[in-house]
């Protein structure tokens, strides 16, 4: 147990060295780190909202609002299927209690094709080599003798619901980089649930208003034969408009005045699906914010149509159905870009080229728990953590010295560089530092010396057995390797349960903790042996002063 080839001396070294380098940028602050030289390690640890403050969302998804936009597309898929394949039709409609569509056949004699033909609508939901086929995410059957109802299955809403989540995370994270915050919290909780903390953001009430926000951009006409006042008192839509209200009283308007109403055309002409870019930017006439954007080639083709062929009327762009802008087209616009104005400030035309950017939520969300967490409460947290750990520190490395002399001062060295490769893993994983995590490396600043106890006193009973010093420490290390590894499994048994089974802090407190009893292991049976050995070769004692 106390022969090192030489290859493995290397690649201890190695690691303690490694370890220590990149541990060492978590002792300077950021900006002293962004001014080293690029070969040097630049990872540091980041903290977690209980140490440096943030926000703590917790969003809902509006199922319904999902089921809505589903049936309306299913609904859509039958009127072109049925079209397409000239089968007449009448009494399309949709039941949200019932998730389903249905239609009636006019002649009875085509009620087989439009079986075939719907059941087409009906897409396999699973598939993969581990789930396996699931079933259909649409249930299409006959209603007696001339009608067909495609109704929505449980398995199709929670694979939709679980896109759906998945869809919201991503669009999420890309409106809250934008913020530039470090390493922000966006994870699924429970079925229809998003969790959203970001540590470090100074302006909630932004965040909110950006991750709030669909995001569902429509370029529809306007329709110049209506008036939009007496349609708004009456409440009197025409077949084939709607009406929509602007965001906001005109510019310069009393304080109370009603948004402006819009009566717009139904059809969506282009869709912010086609939307490849959006930049906040200036007007050059006016010196106004504005945003500019850019289709992509579909887009471009179809929003150059649509203008080409309505030159001289207002076109509308709709925001979450609200009205943000409607200019009149001067002339066509080919190139596939244009710009939005409607007397933005320089933050909300940069707010706005964010959403645009980032894409459409699938359905609304709602904040169903909101906590803030103030800068100085996460100082505060920092600074008991690290009295804890000091103080635990000192203790546990003054219990040693004095237990076992210059055996405890091995230890001791071994528990600081156990120390320092914990934080140098979790600066290399990305890792997230919370308080339950310090609580983590403070139970691991015990658990580390506990291996070098077991090895220590098995050391104490060879010597009393009349074993030379050698013969002692090399059973010493031998007989308590066994002991030492089935303690620390244990341990990492109980510790991937509670990562496994937990979630958020739990599971930043699993993560210290294995890494840091991994450590420890390397270090109390590797590290430690190494100094002991080298010292019995140097100083070949008579007696061991343990």
């Amino acid at each position: 147990m106390l022969h090192f080839q030489r290859w493995k001396l290397i690649l201890v070294f190695g690691i303690v060295v490694a370890g220590i380098l990149f541990a060492l940028p978590n002792m300077f602050p950021a900006a002293t780190m962004a001014r080293m030289p690029a070969w040097l390690p630049h990872k540091q640890v980041n903290l977690g909202l209980d140490l440096q403050g943030g926000a703590h969302l917790l969003y809902q998804l509006d199922e319904k609002e999902m089921v809505d936009d589903w049936l309306n597309t299913v609904r859509g898929d039958v009127r072109e299927t049925l079209r397409r394949t000239h089968i007449g039709y009448t009494d399309l409609s949709q039941d949200v209690a019932t998730r389903s569509v249905s239609v009636k056949i006019r002649d009875a004699a085509e009620m087989d094709k439009a079986d075939t033909e719907l059941k087409k609508l009906a897409q396999p939901v699973g598939g993969s080599v581990f789930a396996g086929f699931s079933g259909y995410d649409i249930d299409v059957a006959r209603q007696g003798d001339d009608a067909v109802t495609l109704t929505l299955t449980d398995v199709g809403m929670t694979h939709r619901l679980g896109s759906a989540i998945q869809a919201s995370i991503e669009t999420i994270r890309r409106r809250v980089d934008a913020f530039g915050t470090t390493e922000p919290s966006i994870q699924r909780e429970g079925r229809n649930r998003i969790l959203v903390q970001v540590p470090g953001i100074q302006d909630v009430e932004r965040l909110k208003t950006l991750i709030g926000k669909t995001g569902k951009l429509e370029f529809k006409l306007v329709d110049p034969s209506a008036n939009a006042v007496q349609i708004a008192a009456s409440k009197q839509v025409p077949p084939g408009d709607e009406l929509v209200y602007g965001i906001g009283a005109p510019k310069g308007s009393p304080e109370g005045t009603a948004p402006i109403p819009y009566v717009l055309k139904s059809q969506v002409l282009v869709s912010g699906a086609n939307l490849v870019d959006s930049q906040p930017g200036f007007d050059q006439r006016t010196g106004e914010p504005v945003v500019t954007f850019r289709f992509d080639a579909a887009g471009a083709t179809r929003f150059g149509k649509v203008t080409q062929e309505n030159v001289g009327l207002p076109f509308a762009i709709v925001l979450d159905d609200k009205v943000i802008s409607a200019p009149v087209i001067r002339e066509p616009i080919l190139g596939g870009t244009g710009q939005i104005s409607g007397n933005f400030t320089v933050a909300q035309a940069n707010d706005l080229a964010v959403l645009l950017r980032s894409g459409a939520l699938p359905a609304k969300l709602t904040v169903i728990e909101e906590r803030t967490v103030g800068a100085s409460l996460g100082a505060d947290s920092i600074a008991s953590g690290k009295k804890a750990a000091l103080m635990g520190l000192a203790l546990v490395m003054i219990f040693m010295l004095v237990g076992y002399g210059l055996f405890g001062l091995f230890a001791n060295l071994a528990l600081l560089i156990n120390i320092a490769l914990i934080f140098a893993v979790l600066s290399l994983m990305g890792a997230t530092l919370t308080l339950p995590g310090i609580a983590g490396i403070v139970l691991t600043i015990g658990i580390a010396v506990d291996a070098n106890v077991l090895i220590n006193e098995r050391i104490r009973e060879e010597i009393r057995a009349g074993k030379s010093p050698f013969a002692a420490v090399d059973a010493g290390y031998s007989r308590a390797l066994i002991t030492i590894v089935d303690s620390n499994v244990t341990t990492l048994i109980a510790v991937l349960v509670l990562f496994w089974l937990g979630s958020g802090p739990v599971r930043g407190f699993a993560v210290t903790l294995t890494v840091g009893v991994i450590a420890s292991m390397f270090t109390a049976v590797t590290v430690t042996r190494l100094m002991v050995a080298y010292w019995l070769r140097w100083t070949r004692p008579q007696l061991i002063p343990i």
